[in-house]
């Protein structure tokens, strides 16, 4: 009834793709080492919503309109280009002045909503996510469906299940091989720079996107 098709291909893609690392799983991870499982798997569910909002974009044609047109993709670039160097800037200077020593006070205090809230405006601020949705979710379903929109959700609400039943375990992985550096301030700052570095790098290569 919703022109489907392919549905088992589609499971296997998208749990492939959800399996390869990528910037998303490093925020996961480095989140999971700096504030346990709670923190990761905030972090999880924050990135499946920035998906869910371009699933959402793609099943009423906003994915589309940024495809097609240069200044909208430019605008939503330069929004999450700006939001990722911005959150890498801050990791990298929070704890400049800090002293190395392990017994030292760490400021793990950041609230697991912001996390949340991070991991979800980073995806959702991505236009290369939104023309990936774009270029995927259209291959299983039939043209002359009469409902698209709802094939398209429903093939998008499967790829993100899976995506963060994937994620939350990755999550747990990390939060459970990184308890002993969670203990040591100066491994926890090394992390936290390692973290700000890559928000700054993503930033950058996002501001280098070309809509195609």
């Amino acid at each position: 009834m919703l022109g489907i098709h392919d549905l088992w291909l589609f499971v296997i893609s998208g749990l492939v793709l959800n399996v390869a690392p990528g910037p998303d799983t490093a925020y996961i991870v480095g989140r999971s080492a700096q504030f346990g499982w709670r923190g990761g798997a905030a972090a999880a569910l924050g990135i499946s919503t920035g998906c869910l909002v371009h699933v959402f974009g793609c099943a009423i044609g906003l994915s589309a309109l940024l495809a097609a047109s240069a200044t909208a993709f430019s605008v939503v670039k330069w929004v999450g280009a700006a939001y990722l160097c911005w959150i890498g800037v801050r990791m990298l200077l929070a704890r400049a002045g800090e002293p190395a020593d392990a017994s030292a006070p760490r400021n793990d205090a950041m609230p697991l909503s912001r996390v949340f809230w991070q991991g979800a405006l980073t995806n959702a601020l991505n236009p290369k996510v939104a023309l990936f949705f774009l270029a995927f979710l259209p291959q299983f379903v039939d043209g002359q469906a009469p409902h698209k929109a709802l094939a398209f959700l429903v093939l998008g609400t499967i790829f993100i299940f899976n995506g963060t039943l994937w994620c939350l375990f990755v999550a747990a992985l990390s939060a459970r091989t990184a308890k002993r550096f969670r203990q040591s301030g100066r491994a926890m700052r090394w992390i936290n720079r390692a973290l700000g570095s890559m928000f700054v790098y993503l930033g950058a290569r996002m501001a280098m996107l070309q809509a195609r």
